[in-house]
Order: C-alpha cells, then structure tokens, then sequence
C-alpha cells in the first residue's frame, strides 16, 4: 500500500528561517543564567560588552571546555533572538535591555516568553539582513503565534475535528505555504486544509531538520503557558483564555521594514531597520502587561488566599497607618503576580501546625512602597518576628537555578536583622512547587555557604548548605 504524502504545492512553497540557539534543549535555565548576568553589566563599548559577556556565558554549567567560536554564538543568539543587549551605532556602545533586566528581577519565565510570543514576527530584526530581503522581496508579513492560536481557537469554537497541531501540520500547513505567511489565506482555510488531509490519512515529513522552525515556535508557546502538549499534537491551554484573547486581538507589527516592500534595495539598506528592531522591543517589553498570576497558574483557590490575605493586612493597618494613607498614590503589589501568596499561606498553616494560630492574623504581606527590605512579617513559634523575602522564579519545565537578586537595602536590611531574616526561594513549575529556605544569608556568606557578587545590590549563588528544603503548605482555613 502507498503512502500519501502531502507537500507545498511548488508555486507556493517559501521556508522561512530564524536563529536557533544551541542551548534550546535547555533554554530557560540558560536564559536566566543570562539574563541575571547582563543585568548586572554596565554600557560599554561593544568589544568590551562582548568579551564580558562571553566571560559570563562561559560561566555557565559545562560551558567552561567550549571553544571560543561556541561562547560567540551563544552571545549572538541571545542578543538576537531574545533582544537582551542593545546597541547604539553613534556611540558604538552595549548595554542591557530591559527585557534581561526584568527577566533578571522578576525570574518569570512564562512572562518572558509569553512576551516573545507576542512580538515574534517575519520579518523581525532577529534574523540576518539577507534573510529579511528575501522575505520582503516575496512580500511575507506573518506574527505565528497570533496565526497558531487563532487556527486553534476558530476549531474549538467550531467543535472541529481537530483540538491540537503537530509540529508536522504547522510546518507543511503554515510555515511553508507562501498563501499563509504573506496572508492569502486565513486561519479558518488553513484549518480546513488539515482537516482534509487527516481524513485523508496523509503524511507530512517529519524529518528534524525541516520541522525545526515552526517546532521551535511550538515550543515557545509551551513554555509560554499558551499551549500544552498532548502526545504530539499541541493545544490551547484553556487556563490562558485571558492571555489568549489578548493575542487575538492584537494589530501591533514593527513597521520599520515597510517602506522596502515592492521597492530595488541592497542588504546593507536594512541595518538601520534591523537596529531600531529592538529598540521596538524594549518598548515594548516596559508597555505590554503579561504577568503570570501563579494561583490561576497552579489552578489553585485563589478566593481563599484573598481572604486570608485581606484579613492580614487589616488587623495590621494600625501599624502602617501612615503609610497606608499613600496606598492610592503609590500603588502596592498584587499578591496574585507574585509566590508571596503562596509564602503567606505556607507561613500561616506553619504557625496553625504549630498551635500558635494566635499569631496567624499578624501574619502580613508589606507594601512595596513601605520598603521595609522583606515581602512578608511573620513568627516563629515563640512569637519572635519572622521577616522573609520571596525569590520566585517561574518556569513551565524543572530547572535547577540557585540565584536570587537582593537590593542594597534588602542586603542591608538582612545585615541588620540577622537571624530573623529569610530568604524563601520558589521554583514554581506548573506541576511542582520547590522551596528552599536561607536563614541569615550574611551570616551563610560569612561561613563560606553563600558566593556574593556586587551588582546593583547582590547577586546571591547558593547551595544546599546554605539552607533547607521545605514542603509548600497550602492554606486551608
């Protein structure tokens, strides 16, 4: 029996490209090595940025063997793809972009790629010039994750015979198809054309090197929270729908290409472009709001923790009353955005275990405006005071990531506090939770458990002598 196979028809077959990191396999560690890394640089000019930089990369678990070359293509992908240096022509000079200072502070890696999802588009200024002529010479204009989600979502709501796409349809069906990526045909033809072919029983190539494009951007989506994976195929995650009908709806489209399409051009016409491409991005990345709310993301009861959380923060007004009366003005942190949440449920089960429930009511989470140098005032079971600050990193795969950022006044106020103060660390996986626990990190530093590095404050390396780890409790009333 022959198999049927289905390819592009010829006149409309176009394959687009993108950089692809050596490090993808491992990715979200490596950009939260990275990240916190160039975070902590300063402006340079460009040789003296890379050469810190590729000292910084080589750093990083099993990359102190690698070749020169290696730690070089590490830096430009990162810098490309993900937009985490940007440089000034006029001046010649590096500096970090927003993107890697915020993924460097707030350690939320759904964020991150939820907002690479959002801004990834063909042409983009993360590929080479002589791939973006080629795409402008053949008038391509394609966001693939606007296009994914919408082919999804029209077959949800059109109870379709498919739920999901495989990295093979997205490639044959989507990537490939010149009628898709310059906007020919919609999502809704495209869904037809898959459904066709299924019923049809026809095969796609799925060999590795022609389905890594669209396989990559896949994947982006998962790490994304805006999709999940059930055996090949990848479907939308229902828990986004806010996320998702905010990429629906988006017209956004860096424009600065525009005006070379239908016109004669050389490659190096596009460098100015390709340039003010992540300029584009750092703006964005500060106006786009794509925070991961982590109750709604680990499908908890978020309406208990609001409770327990109101019920705090009232009995403890009388000692912040001053403060407070600038709550409006200044604004406080939204205790879904962050793991303090989750800290501040852990920490009052902790005291209700151990018969101390006089003292869960005190329990507070602290405005950030107060800048008190903690996110949460707790107890010990004597009643002496408990201050924790919570490093919270979120990913959707396990990774092992032993840093956090403090602030000076953070570290100072942990000099100042010594044996009351803690460091909560949360690596929140949409299946897992891990917390480990530092108690006095100066006193650690002092006794060699801890590696310190000024930058900004300090840039905190720990160990498993640095503390402990300890089961997450969950609130119940």
């Amino acid at each position: 029996m022959t198999t049927k196979k289905y390819d592009v028809p010829k006149n409309r077959y176009f394959r687009v490209h993108h950089i692809r990191p050596r490090f993808k396999n491992d990715v979200e560690s490596v950009l939260l090595f990275v990240a916190s890394e160039i975070a902590g640089m300063k402006e340079l000019d460009k040789e003296e940025f890379d050469t810190k930089l590729n000292k910084a990369i080589r750093r990083f678990p099993g990359n102190q063997i690698a070749t020169e070359k290696t730690i070089s293509n590490w830096r430009t992908e990162i810098s490309s793809l993900f937009g985490f240096v940007l440089y000034n022509p006029e001046t010649n000079k590096e500096r970090p972009s927003p993107i890697a200072i915020k993924l460097s502070e707030k350690q939320d890696l759904v964020e991150f790629f939820k907002f690479f999802c959002f801004t990834f588009q063909y042409p983009g200024g993360h590929l080479k010039t002589q791939e973006i002529k080629k795409l402008i010479e053949n008038n391509i204009r394609f966001k693939p994750v606007k296009f994914i989600l919408s082919l999804l979502d029209t077959a949800r709501k059109n109870t379709s015979f498919i739920h999901g796409i495989t990295k093979a349809e997205a490639t044959h069906c989507i990537f490939n198809d010149l009628s898709v990526i310059t906007g020919r045909s919609k999502a809704s033809d495209v869904l037809a054309l898959i459904e066709e072919n299924r019923k049809g029983n026809l095969q796609y190539d799925w060999t590795g090197d022609v389905i890594r494009y669209a396989g990559d951007i896949l994947d982006y989506m998962y790490h994304a929270n805006l999709l999940k994976k059930h055996g090949q195929q990848y479907v939308i995650n229902e828990a986004e729908n806010e996320s998702i009908l905010l990429y629906l709806s988006d017209n956004s489209y860096y424009t600065g290409f525009e005006l070379y399409y239908g016109k004669r051009f050389e490659v190096q016409d596009l460098r100015s472009a390709q340039i003010n491409w992540f300029n584009y991005l750092a703006t964005q990345s500060v106006t786009l709001k794509l925070e991961t709310d982590i109750i709604a993301y680990l499908g908890l009861d978020s309406n208990k923790y609001k409770q327990l959380e109101k019920l705090s923060s009232a009995l403890a007004l009388p000692e912040f009353q001053q403060a407070m009366s600038e709550a409006e003005k200044l604004g406080t942190k939204s205790i879904g955005d962050t793991g303090e949440s989750l800290v501040h449920g852990h920490e009052c089960m902790r005291l209700k275990f151990g018969k101390r429930a006089d003292l869960i009511p005190k329990v507070v989470c602290i405005p950030n405006y107060l800048k008190l140098g903690y996110d949460i005032r707790s107890f010990e079971l004597d009643a002496n005071m408990r201050c924790i600050e919570v490093k919270t990193t979120i990913s959707n795969t396990a990774i092992d990531f032993n840093k956090f950022h403090l602030t000076e006044n953070e570290w100072n106020v942990a000099q100042s506090l010594e044996g009351k103060y803690y460091v909560y660390r949360l690596i929140i996986t949409r299946n897992k939770i891990t917390m480990f626990i530092i108690r006095n990190p100066v006193e650690q530093y002092k006794n060699g458990n801890l590696k310190m590095a000024v930058a900004n404050g300090v840039e905190v390396s720990f160990n498993e002598k640095s503390g402990h780890y300890e089961e997450l409790l969950q609130w119940e009333n």
